[in-house]
């Protein structure tokens, strides 16, 4: 499971709060082509999908009707390109009603 297989949802918790988390996990280096980029849009859309087309809801019911998060864990510290691809992404989720967070691990 990782960044790289958009069909498959990696990792699904819920946190203190209450909130769904579902977590994209990126072990990817950052390249100046930017195939990092359209692999991780590819995801979070991938992301999006299973929650608006009813897969969530149907895989877990019991957690359909909790605040959902999409979360990104990455191994690597994001470059410039990258910070402003999340900062559109975080505003795009946002304005669906879910919540948006991203970190890198630490080392």
């Amino acid at each position: 499971m990782s960044v790289e297989d958009k069909s498959v949802i990696d990792i699904i918790t819920t946190d203190k709060q209450g909130l769904l988390v579902l977590t994209i996990s990126d072990h990817l280096e950052w390249d100046e082509e930017n195939e990092h980029l359209l692999l991780l849009q590819d995801k979070i859309n991938s992301y999006l999908d299973f929650i608006e087309n009813g897969q969530l809801a149907e895989n877990y019911p019991d957690k359909a009707d909790k605040k959902i998060m999409i979360q990104i864990v990455f191994k690597y510290q994001t470059n410039k390109t990258a910070e402003e691809f999340l900062a559109v992404a975080e505003r795009l989720i946002n304005e669906k009603g879910h919540i948006f967070n991203f970190y890198k691990l630490k080392d």
